[in-house]
Formats: structure tokens, sequence, C-alpha cells
């Protein structure tokens, strides 16, 4: 079977190396020690020569250190992340050497509670000490040291493994320069925990347990196999399985009046039993679950906030619309958390029928977020400097289909009206255009908020933070005064509850410009009066059924509001042909549109 295709990593050695000698053994977070301690792994890739190029990426429960490529000239299925690594995937090891290792307390070659104890002889079992994120993490830091790595471009995980993610960032907040967190949380829910739980009691349950030494006989196949139906279906999402096995039988026309499996979807949960004990082991799956269930930043450090207020690194929150196991709102207690403490952070809900299981199945979407937020780390950590990357990814398609929705005012304008080196904030960003403006012109730390999905993709391969989120919701996540200028360009139209979103933007931000098509403009009133319908503009190019705005404002209106508000307009432009004069002596009536800079009193 030939594995050497051009965009595969090719066969691939798992090595192991000792990282903790039995002469000083590790210090666990439980106060026992462990030791000798070896740690399976893979490597993709190069290290170059300045050693900055390295990804670490953490693989979830049932994973190990096999993520991309073959094991051998027979293997019939690659690595479990091999569309998103290897050359020229978004992980490129063209470019990057990756670093793989299997987990503390695993069951694919680092030691865990199958490897022999030394005081013993015998497999740990139940002897082997309870393990933590904290711990596992430590182990990888052990194992980069060995490889002679200190510096990480950036660590990459999803589900376990972006617990692992978030704990890099916090531990060696100097090591790493982007943390990509990926269908995870900060700690489990009680519903979590109890999933965990029941898993346990069925491994524990089983006749053949043995307290944990069943290494020389029949082991506890039936209550992991239970375990592992369990646990793959908190994976998936209600549609993904009614779609895929909906009531179907297996074999049958009709009901057998029976206990076997006869459904579709019993008999695809009894094949995922099967063959997850022919890999995995049951005592791994005890400690590795429970590694899981003790994680808890909170806990651990008082408030997420403080977890996070040494972290230095760019971070990449990513979840996904159908995670009822990890569901988007423990994302976002992270990306309010980052934010709270004014951290580099980019957020997106990619909209998925995948439930859990889709940080392994969106590979289109999930890989062009990952490769445009690490090519842009990359590209900072090469110059030193808040730069885009020379090639910023802005499809033409992307951009007809924005410039369609909303007509944008002159983005030179509202360039010259910001200050240089200030924070800036755009809300309904776009694709990112004007924040690269003010990147690379004025030096500007820039973050903008985004609805939409696509666009807050082509923002992450730009290079730009971006936040995906209905701006409605509110910014609680950022603390008073976090920003110099606060930009609502072309959208305050939209918005079902303007006045909450303008002081909130007056809360976060020193100063707020605000754009908005004038419905005032002669032209609407022109329409209107000979044609007795709603108006078609440049600036107003809808019909009233398909149309994004639902109120209609003219510059005396936002006059008033302002005033109404007890918002002081430090200066108001209106926008038209230069050559126009009655756009300045009355602008209500020509100006098409108009520019706000507005403040507090």
């Amino acid at each position: 079977m030939a594995h050497d295709s051009k965009d595969s990593v090719g066969i691939i050695q798992t090595q192991t190396a000792c990282v903790v000698g039995s002469d000083k053994p590790l210090r666990l977070k439980c106060g026992k020690t462990l030791g000798p301690i070896d740690v399976a792994y893979e490597t993709y890739g190069q290290l170059n020569a300045a050693r900055d190029n390295v990804i670490l990426i953490c693989h979830a429960l049932s994973g190990n250190a096999h993520v991309a490529g073959y094991n051998s000239p027979d293997d019939s299925k690659p690595g479990w992340w091999d569309e998103m690594v290897g050359p020229g995937k978004p992980i490129d090891t063209e470019r990057y050497f990756v670093v793989c290792s299997n987990f503390l307390g695993g069951c694919s070659g680092t030691t865990g509670p199958s490897s022999v104890n030394p005081a013993t002889g015998k497999p740990y079992g139940l002897e082997f000490p309870i393990i933590t994120i904290e711990d596992t993490v430590l182990v990888q830091k052990l194992l980069l040291e060995t490889l002679g790595i200190d510096h990480l471009l950036a660590v990459v995980g999803g589900s376990m493994g972006g617990m692992q993610v978030l704990q890099w960032a916090i531990s060696y907040p100097d090591m790493v320069q982007a943390a990509l967190c990926i269908a995870s949380t900060t700690r489990l829910n009680a519903q979590s925990i109890a999933f965990d739980a029941v898993g346990r009691n069925a491994i524990l349950a089983d006749p053949h347990f043995d307290d944990g030494h069943y290494h020389d006989h029949t082991g506890p196949d039936r209550g992991l196999a239970i375990a592992r139906m369990i646990g793959h279906i908190t994976y998936l999402s209600e549609q993904s399985m009614r779609d895929k096995f909906g009531r179907e039988l297996r074999d049958t026309g009709d009901y057998n009046y029976e206990f076997n499996s006869e459904f579709s979807v019993e008999t695809y949960l009894d094949y995922q039993g099967r063959t997850f004990i022919e890999r995995f082991d049951a005592n791994s799956y005890l400690y590795i679950t429970k590694a899981m269930d003790y994680f808890d930043l909170t806990r651990e450090y008082g408030s997420l906030e403080q977890a996070f207020s040494n972290t230095r690194c760019r971070f990449l929150v990513v979840s996904f619309s159908s995670d009822w196991l990890f569901p988007p709102e423990q994302s976002e207690e992270i990306v309010y958390a980052l934010g709270a403490g004014s951290n580099d952070v980019t957020y997106c809900n990619i909209q998925s029928l995948y439930g859990h299981d889709a940080f392994l199945l969106e590979s289109e979407k999930l890989g062009r977020l990952i490769w445009g937020f690490v090519n842009a780390t990359w590209h900072r950590v090469r110059t030193s400097q808040r730069t885009l990357p020379e090639k910023c990814i802005s499809s033409e398609k992307i951009k007809t289909a924005e410039h369609a929705k909303r007509v944008r005012v002159d983005y030179q304008l509202i360039d010259a009206l910001i200050e240089p080196d200030s924070r800036v904030l755009d809300l309904g960003c776009g694709d990112g255009e004007l924040l690269c403006r003010l990147i690379q012109d004025k030096n500007v730390i820039a973050e903008g908020i985004e609805l939409d999905e696509e666009l807050v993709i082509n923002c992450a391969q730009c290079g730009v933070s971006v936040i995906h989120r209905d701006i409605e919701r509110g910014l609680g996540m950022y603390p008073n005064d976090t920003f110099d200028y606060a930009v609502l360009s072309q959208t305050i139209q939209t918005l079902r509850e303007p006045e909450k979103v303008i002081f909130e933007l007056h809360r976060v931000a020193k100063k707020v410009i605000v754009s908005f098509p004038n419905f005032a403009h002669w032209r609407c009133r022109l329409q209107l009066l000979l044609s007795g319908k709603a108006p078609q503009t440049k600036q107003l190019p809808f019909r009233w059924y398909n149309s994004p705005n639902i109120h209609f404002l003219s510059l005396k209106d936002y006059d008033q509001f302002c005033a109404e508000l007890g918002i002081r307009i430090e200066q108001k432009i209106p926008l038209g042909k230069r050559t126009t004069l009655p756009v300045h002596i009355l602008p209500n009536l020509f100006a098409p549109q108009a520019i706000y800079i507005t403040s507090k009193y």
C-alpha cells in the first residue's frame, strides 16, 4: 500500500524518550511521585536553525502521538488529524516542525497504569498515581527540553487537547507565541462529569476488572466498550444522529422483539465499543477522564481572569454550534476572560451539524482558521512587529458579497480620523479591510467583532483579531475605556436596539466613530415622492423586502439621538461629492451619508 503522496508526511515511526529518571521522580499535583517516565512521540517536518518553528499538537482522550501519516506500509488509516497536518496542509510540515506526544497515563507508549511499576515488576494498575492536565503539560515540557526545544510557535489541541493548550499558556507564558484552543473548556460542567462517572462505573463494575490487575487475563472489555459507547454519544449531535441513523433497522424490515441490537444506531455503537477495546486500556480511561474532571481553572486560580492574567500569547478559540459536550457558551467564557485582560484573542463559532466531533470533521473551515492564525503569528515572530502577512487572504467573492450587502464609507477618511498607536475596536468589521489599513498605516492595536462566519475566517486569515459575535449581545467582556476608538460603520441602521449598543460603545471606548446612510437625502425623497415606492440609491441598494436596514434615520435624527443620550458630537462630517457645495450648507438634504465622532460628556 503506497503512502508517499505529495500531501502526506509518509511513514512515520513513533519514538520514545525517557524524560524523568527513577533516581529523580517527578512530584505530581496529587502529592505523589512518579518515575521513571517515558514519553511516546512523533515529529514531522524539520526544525529550523532558529528553533522557532515548532508547533506542539495535544491530543484528545482517545488520541495518541500518531497525528499524521502512517506507522507502516500496511496501515489502512492515517493518523487521527492527517487532514490537518502535512505538506501544504493547514499545519504545513514544509514550514513548521510539528511534535505530538502521547498523554501521561496513556496506553500508546507513554508511562501509564499499564506500564511496569519498578517497585513490583508488575503493571501499575490502580497503584498508578492520579494525574492532572497540569502534570501532563509538565511532562510535555520535559519532552521538549529533551529535544532541545525551549520555544513554541504554537500549541494546538481540541477537546481535552484544548485543556492542555490553556494550561500551556498559563504555566509557561514565556514559551508560547500562540495558543489554539478548539472545542474545549476551562472546566467540565456537571453533565460532562456525570457522563465520565457513568463510563468509569461501567469499567469498575465489569467482573473482569479485578481491581485494575487484569493484564494477565481477560480484561474489562465489556465495561470499556460501554464507556466508549456513552462517550461517543456525547461526541455527536442529535441532528447528525437523526440524519445518519434515524430509526432505521440494521438487518430486517421489522422488529425482532428481543434485546439484541437491531437499530442502526445500536449496531454503530456496538462497533465503536469493539474497535475501542482493541486499542485502549481500561485503566487509562479511568485516569484520563479523572484528569479531565479535575481540570478547573477557576478553582485553581480564583477566576478565569486571574488564570489568564500572566499569559502573553495570541489566542484562537474555536467552538462548534452543535457541540453539546463543550457548547459554544464555554468557549465564550474563555473569550470574555481573555478580553477582560486585553489579551489578543480571535474567536469563531463554526456552524456544523457534527457535534463535538466537528473538530475532527470540519477540516475545511477549521483548516483555514488554523492556517491563517498560525501564518500571521509566524509573520509577527519573524518580523518582530505588529504587522500583517504580505499576502492577506481576501477573496473577491467575499469582498463582492460584503460590498453588495452594505456600502462602506470612505476608509481613507476614517483612517485619517484615528490617531497612530491607538487601540481600535471595529464593530461589524466585515472582511477586516479597515482594520488592515489601520494596522499598516497607523500601527494601531486593532480588534473586530463580526457576525458573518465567513468574514470572521477571512479576518483570521488576514491576521486581524476578531470575535464572532452579535454586537447586540453586548460588550461585557471589555472593561470601561478599553479602546481609544470604537468604529460602527454602516451598521447602526441595522440594529434592533441601537440605543443600547451606542451606550456600550461609549462605555468601552473614549471616542466613537459612527457612519450611516442618510435616508433624508434628496434622491430618497424624490424617489418616494415620484414613484411612491421605497427608494433605492447607491448607498441604499436594497429592495424593501431584502434590506438589512430596519431603522431609517437622517443626520437630524442622529443629532437629536445624541442629545437625548447625553453624547457629545465632536465632529460631524457629511459625505458627498466634493464639488457639491450644498452638502456643507444643507447636509441633511444633500449628503448621502455621514460620519460622526462622539464622546461622553
